[in-house]
């Protein structure tokens, strides 16, 4: 499947380039307070091991931005700070080495101060995401829409570009989040009418994981489907990590990413007698960690079944696989039974098939 990508302007973010028909990124926020060192740092570096590109850290106060400058020292991901209100902390984060900004220049006062935060974006070459939510949106424009509209959110979106474009400042991204699928598709789509700016997907205040993930991914996977996106940002009630396996796993199912571990297991059954989830997650681990570290390794298809009914059977349809008896595992190659090994044993077993395939 290949996604026709919409043309946009093209940021960088660090390293990382944005829109312009670069690959679309994933990004998270880490959630540890904004003054510990050690926990964001934890953060970022578990997201970046999971596939995250960059990662949003909030600034909302100078102690935080103290704390932004040495953890970005540290980073092996480009950060983003989020500011609001204080024009300062923005200033502040800029100087602290920041790869780029998330504000909403209404929020930061008049014209002079977004005049001071545009230069020092300029004079450092970081960009400027503005960050519509639902939740977000100026008095006179609510009261004009009745409510927080897909309208609504890219009236707001454009008042705050322009803002920024009265500066001679362009490098600019934008997201208008809603906290429901509708809202979100129709804003973004009629923002993709209005700018040729790089468009930061998501959907804001999504839930739990489980319901988050699902509404996360009908919107997004639409947009993506569309053409519509050059960054995501998949916003559970959860952890950064569960928001970067979400987001990865998203761009790899729209054919935006290169696929990761090819591990299939069935839905299991009363006849189980074997930890077959716990397995399955077990070997995607182990093997999107070989991948990171060997980008160029084959990736065959490995099966995990539990079932001594059909397992066999569905096995023989994987490059490597295993179906669950009664503690144990048989372990298949191409199709041929090549051994026994005990549920102890499988995942190490199915790892070391993986590394030496072909052979």
């Amino acid at each position: 499947m290949r996604v026709m990508r919409t043309e946009t302007r093209r940021v960088q973010v660090g390293p990382v380039a944005v829109g312009g028909g670069a690959p679309v990124s994933v990004q998270t926020m880490a959630n540890a307070h904004p003054h510990d060192e050690g926990g964001l740092l934890r953060q970022i570096r578990e997201a970046a091991e999971l596939g995250c590109d960059i990662v949003r850290l909030t600034v909302p106060d100078e102690e935080a931005a103290r704390t932004f400058r040495r953890v970005r020292e540290r980073s092996p991901v480009p950060l983003v700070a989020d500011v609001h209100f204080d024009y300062r902390l923005a200033l502040a984060a800029a100087e602290a080495g920041a790869d780029g900004l998330r504000i909403n220049p209404g929020n930061i006062g008049g014209p002079e101060r977004v005049r001071a935060v545009a230069a020092a974006a300029r004079a450092r070459g970081i960009p400027i995401r503005i960050g519509v939510n639902g939740g977000s949106l100026e008095r006179e424009i609510l009261a004009r829409h009745g409510s927080a509209t897909a309208e609504a959110l890219v009236e707001s979106a454009l008042r705050h570009v322009a803002l920024l474009e009265e500066q001679e400042f362009f490098a600019i991204k934008i997201s208008v989040k809603a906290s429901d699928v509708a809202r979100t598709l129709a804003a973004y789509r009629l923002l993709a009418e209005r700018v040729s700016y790089p468009l930061h997907l998501g959907l804001t205040e999504a839930g739990t994981f489980l319901p988050g993930t699902v509404r996360s991914c009908v919107a997004l996977g639409a947009l993506l489907l569309e053409g519509l996106g050059d960054t995501v940002r998949v916003s559970l009630a959860d952890t950064p990590a569960r928001e970067v396996r979400v987001g990865v796993e998203l761009l790899r199912s729209v054919g935006l990413r290169e696929p990761g571990a090819a591990v299939t297991a069935c839905p299991t059954c009363g006849r189980t007698r074997v930890d077959v989830a716990g397995l399955a997650e077990r070997v995607e681990e182990r093997l999107e960690r070989h991948y990171r570290e060997h980008p160029g390794a084959p990736r065959p298809h490995v099966a995990v079944m539990g079932c001594v009914v059909n397992g066999p059977g569905e096995a023989k349809g994987a490059d490597i696989a295993v179906a669950g008896g009664d503690g144990a595992f048989v372990l298949f190659v191409r199709g041929e039974r090549v051994g026994l090994v005990p549920e102890a044993e499988a995942l190490d077993a199915i790892v070391a098939r993986v590394v030496a395939w072909p052979s």
